[in-house]
């Protein structure tokens, strides 16, 4: 039996193609469109869900039943000793919450470490290629954990979107301040930061918007994450639920901006993607966490 097993969700942005090739496993993450429920890549192509979402439909997110993530865990607990679970942000959803509680279980605990480092789509991705690393340095999955939620802090991601009626939708601005965005094509630069998202800037149409995502992040690494980025301890993100042709732009907009880094860029998910719209962007770091 092996040691450890390595599992997140569908907001980590990872498909299952490269799960396999990780050797992980994603838990598809559900969604409502009108009463009927969806898995990203299961039961619905991103170009079938954007066509209706752009179509005015209603969609919701949801969080997987109990059942659901239980039955996943048996069934790696079969192939692993322990389970190490990260999911996205207890501070976006309470589906991090539920796992913990589950954990707690006289069947799950003290073999699934539920990981909250307050992480979605490519930071979280980035979490399980570190949470990979670590296991292969010989950590217990206990110590991965520990060492993966004392480096919460050390991220940040800014997303630009290209629309504010589903920010309107969700609550996030009132039907009021949308009106006058759309009118005068203000576009909102969005700043998640331990699993809080909230308004970072305002800009007129999505040129300012790049430009002013990429300053932040420029910024970030000349102050805060000074130290990291000279020791060559920062990772470069990047996120898109825009189309191909937007997203190869924007990545090479940015690899123009830090021409010596990698750049890790995933689609934003599609749970993701119903409060973003069509056409967002994004662009982040993280630091790489310490060992003991």
């Amino acid at each position: 039996m092996k040691k450890i097993g390595i599992v997140t969700d569908s907001h980590s942005g990872i498909s299952h193609k490269e799960a396999e090739k990780l050797g992980i496993v994603v838990l598809p993450m559900p969604f409502y469109i009108e009463d009927k429920c969806y898995y990203e890549e299961v039961s619905i192509t991103r170009e079938d869900f954007f066509e209706q979402l752009n179509s005015g439909k209603k969609v919701t997110t949801s969080q997987p039943s109990p059942d659901e993530v239980m039955n996943l865990w048996r069934k790696c607990l079969e192939e692993y000793e322990n389970i190490l679970y990260i999911p996205m942000s207890s501070g976006l959803s309470g589906s991090c919450n539920t796992a913990m509680m589950l954990a707690m279980d006289e069947e799950f605990e003290g073999k699934v470490y539920v990981v909250d480092n307050g992480r979605i789509s490519t930071p979280l991705h980035r979490s399980i290629l570190d949470a990979i690393e670590l296991t292969e340095e010989g950590y217990s999955a206990e110590e991965i954990k520990n060492i993966l939620e004392s480096s919460k802090e050390e991220m940040v991601i800014y997303l630009g979107v290209e629309t504010l009626e589903y920010l309107k939708k969700g609550g996030r601005i009132t039907p009021a301040t949308a009106a006058i965005g759309n009118m005068l094509n203000i576009k909102p630069v969005l700043k998640f930061d331990v699993g809080v998202l909230e308004t970072y800037r305002k800009c007129r149409g999505m040129h300012k918007v790049r430009k002013e995502m990429l300053e932040a992040i420029k910024n970030d690494f000349e102050t805060t994450y000074k130290e990291q980025y000279e020791n060559g301890d920062v990772y470069l993100l990047a996120a898109s639920s825009a189309d191909e042709v937007t997203t190869q732009d924007w990545i090479s907009q940015i690899q123009e901006c830090f021409p010596e880094m990698e750049i890790l860029c995933d689609n934003l998910s599609l749970g993701i993607s119903c409060h973003t719209g069509e056409g967002a962007l994004g662009v982040g770091l993280s630091c790489k966490p310490k060992g003991k």
